[in-house]
């Protein structure tokens, strides 16, 4: 049944049976999106970039990584932008490689913290410079502190559809890097699809094979990226299979700097743009999120990848 009707910048609204009511955003522009970049945008305009989002209802924006700045420069003013966005009313999630990071975030009074694992052993020697099970090793003193000091630890796990080295990755082997994060104590996990190769069958049959593991979908987010065009279709079956939180990046910023084939992540506002028409609350004012990503496309000095960015921005002109 419509229950709404288009409008300028708007979609009907056309609910669709089996789908959550609300939807988790879990914004991740500021930290995944930038740290693509090529140049270092100033703390000044990362900081204004957060203090925008917040603003347009999204209630988690992951703000930066505490990773050593040889290794991720565009990001080694964190302990700079830290303390400007620490009064928002909005949760900060940070992401910690190591001890050492999980200091410096903790100094800085963060309450929500992320680790980077990997499914596949090539991505984890490129990334990490590790096998899987060392990096797994090297995460469980980190989630053990933090837990210790209530702080919230996220799981990341990066290549779960596809590898550029070593091609699709086999369901049984991300359940069983999922088990590790979850049994080593994260309060959740986020599935990568980091060179954006999934598609819904893929999608619902780890999504079913996590839950026979024992995994609950309530700890389950979503990470798509949109290089095949996917993003959009395979949050959907995540959905439809009970997911509600879904990581994405205003704009459309981001892709990964380890993985050469990945493109950017899926843009917020698309994603918005698809539940608000399926009649699915964020919370989020879909016309300040394209105008906070229209601000910060100005300020890398290109337009967004994001369509809906682009058809609402250009309906404004």
């Amino acid at each position: 049944m419509t229950t709404g009707t288009s409008s300028l910048g708007l979609p009907m609204t056309v609910p669709a049976e089996g789908l959550p009511g609300r939807v988790r955003i879990y914004e991740v522009g500021a930290r995944d999106g930038l740290q693509n970049e090529k140049a270092v945008v100033p703390v000044e305009v990362k900081a204004e970039f957060i203090r925008r989002l917040a603003a347009t209802g999204l209630g988690t924006i992951e703000a930066t990584s505490f990773v050593h700045p040889k290794w991720v420069p565009q990001l080694a003013d964190a302990e700079q932008l830290y303390p400007e966005v620490a009064d928002l009313p909005v949760e900060l999630p940070v992401l910690v490689p190591n001890e050492r990071g999980l200091d410096r975030a903790l100094a800085l009074g963060a309450r929500r913290v992320a680790v980077f694992a990997s499914a596949t052993e090539s991505f984890a020697k490129a990334n990490l410079n590790r096998t899987v099970d060392e990096a797994l090793a090297m995460f469980e003193p980190v989630v053990a502190r933090a837990k210790a000091q209530q702080v919230g630890v996220r799981g990341y796990l990066s290549m779960c559809f596809g590898d550029p080295w070593e091609g699709p990755v086999p369901v049984p082997q991300v359940v069983k890097v999922c088990r590790a994060l979850l049994d080593m104590g994260c309060d959740e996990l986020s599935l990568g699809d980091t060179i954006g190769v999934a598609t819904p069958g893929h999608v619902q049959a780890l999504l079913t094979a996590l839950r026979e593991a024992g995994v609950p979908v309530s700890v389950i987010g979503v990470h798509f990226h949109d290089t095949y065009g996917q993003a959009l279709s395979n949050t959907l079956t995540a959905l439809q299979q009970g997911v509600t939180t879904v990581d994405s990046s205003a704009g459309g910023l981001g892709g990964c700097p380890y993985a050469k084939s990945a493109t950017g992540n899926l843009a917020t506002e698309d994603l918005v743009w698809m539940l608000q028409g399926l009649g699915i609350d964020t919370g989020v004012d879909l016309g300040r999120l394209v105008a906070t990503s229209v601000w910060m496309a100005a300020h890398l000095g290109r337009p967004s990848p994001s369509r809906t960015v682009r058809a609402l921005s250009h309906q404004e002109q």
